[in-house]
């Protein structure tokens, strides 16, 4: 997820998914594609675009359910990356 394009200011690259939904993908699938299709397409899905042991990750949580609700993506209450936590939702 997320290009070089200058598509959307950085820090709003969430718009990027939500437009995926609002074209007719399902958020499902969006997500996917911000995830793993991102990793596969730059070849780099051997290390990372998964949460599984050994793969590199940043990790969100949000408020709501994005299945539900693609825009929950605007409210990240928890971040980790290479294991360190940055947001926490205490």
């Amino acid at each position: 997820m997320g290009s070089d394009a200058g598509v959307v200011p950085h820090g709003n690259n969430a718009r990027e998914v939500e437009w995926l939904v609002k074209a007719g993908v399902s958020a499902a699938e969006a997500l996917r594609i911000a995830t793993l299709g991102s990793a596969d397409h730059l070849g780099l899905a051997e290390v990372t675009g998964k949460l599984a042991a050994g793969m590199e990750a940043d990790v969100i949580a949000v408020e709501g359910n994005p299945l539900e609700d693609i825009t929950a993506l605007y409210e990240v209450v928890f971040v980790m990356t290479d294991g360190s936590v940055y947001k926490s939702m205490d």
